[in-house]
């Protein structure tokens, strides 16, 4: 996977290179820096929605062992941090956001448990998402293959969360670790056997939780609709201004096509490449698809860097705290 995420990377910026030739940097640059300043607005439309997700996540863990929300909500900082400018095909972060949790104190099993189905949440409401640009594709474009190819798209990741969910059921950590442990013979895996059958009744209790599960899927699913609002403002300060529903629909599909495209990194060329393709529905000309796309990705500077460096900060400080209790043990 780390291979491919690596290929995804290079061919994607590549692509994005390529577009920004196409169209000329200078045309680019200069329909981007119309908005002067104001185009820092921009994050701070979509900034809401962190802390949307991170009450999504929240919910999912047991009623009686719920973690507090900051922690909850720096964790996820970070792991969308890590999604967002690492190549880790969008598995890392997760892991990144339960290691936290549980280095502040959360229990192994529920941070485990939690992020899993938050995964899955993540991917259904992406399918919902999709489903609501497709239909909007079909009210404003009536081009048929345009809504086929979105439709084909949307299904597939339908089928991935299908299987995602047989997985699930069946014990994915159980059955991950008994194979390893019958291929290996290694005692390592088999000491973890009952460690992973813990985390696997722990998902199948979240699960039973419905009336908090579907609360964590209208949290996640208001914040997706919530980041139309950083189209509609690029749009907006840049000269070239769409309707609520214009937004709506260039941001579900854009989202749901860079998320279907989960092994390019950041989804560098296909969230630009859609914006040319969609933006043409719209009224826009490539190179204003292509600077309002580089516009919305201002906040992966005011925002996902210092997310990058706030888990550096935290994987720091617990290093710090390993060694000094090493030491201590030492010196008794």
């Amino acid at each position: 996977m780390r291979i491919a995420s690596i290929i995804g990377l290079v061919t994607g910026l590549v692509s994005l290179i390529g577009l920004i030739a196409w169209q000329g940097v200078a045309d680019i640059a200069d329909v981007m820096f119309r908005s002067d300043w104001r185009m820092l607005l921009v994050p701070l439309v979509w900034l809401p929605t962190l802390f949307m997700n991170a009450r999504c996540w929240q919910l999912l863990f047991h009623p009686d062992r719920t973690p507090r929300f900051w922690p909850i909500f720096y964790a996820q900082w970070m792991g969308r941090a890590v999604n967002t400018l690492l190549p880790v095909a969008s598995i890392g972060g997760e892991i990144v956001k339960a290691r936290v949790v549980i280095l502040w104190g959360a229990n192994r099993d529920d941070a485990s448990a939690a992020t899993v189905v938050d995964k899955t949440v993540q991917v259904i409401t992406t399918i919902l998402w999709g489903l609501i640009g497709v239909s909007l594709l079909a009210w404003i474009t009536l081009d048929d293959t345009m809504v086929l190819s979105a439709s084909i798209t949307i299904a597939t990741l339908g089928a991935g969360v299908a299987g995602f969910l047989v997985v699930q059921k069946a014990g994915m950590f159980h059955l991950a670790v008994s194979t390893a442990h019958r291929v290996t013979k290694s005692d390592y895996f088999g000491d973890m056997i009952g460690a992973a059958g813990a985390i696997d009744a722990r998902i199948h209790d979240t699960y039973r939780q419905r009336g908090r599960l579907a609360a964590a899927v209208t949290w996640r699913m208001a914040a997706l609709v919530m980041q139309t609002g950083e189209v509609w403002l690029a749009a907006y300060l840049l000269g070239y201004p769409i309707s609520v529903v214009e937004a709506l629909f260039i941001k579900s599909l854009t989202s749901t096509l860079s998320d279907a495209a989960f092994v390019v990194p950041n989804s560098y060329g296909v969230q630009e490449g859609a914006f040319v393709i969609l933006g043409g529905f719209v009224g826009w000309t490539p190179d204003v698809a292509l600077a309002i796309s580089l516009v919305v990705r201002i906040r992966e500077i005011v925002i996902d860097i210092p997310g990058l460096i706030l888990w550096q900060h935290a994987e720091g400080r617990a290093l710090f705290k390993r060694r000094q209790a090493a030491k201590d043990g030492e010196s008794i």
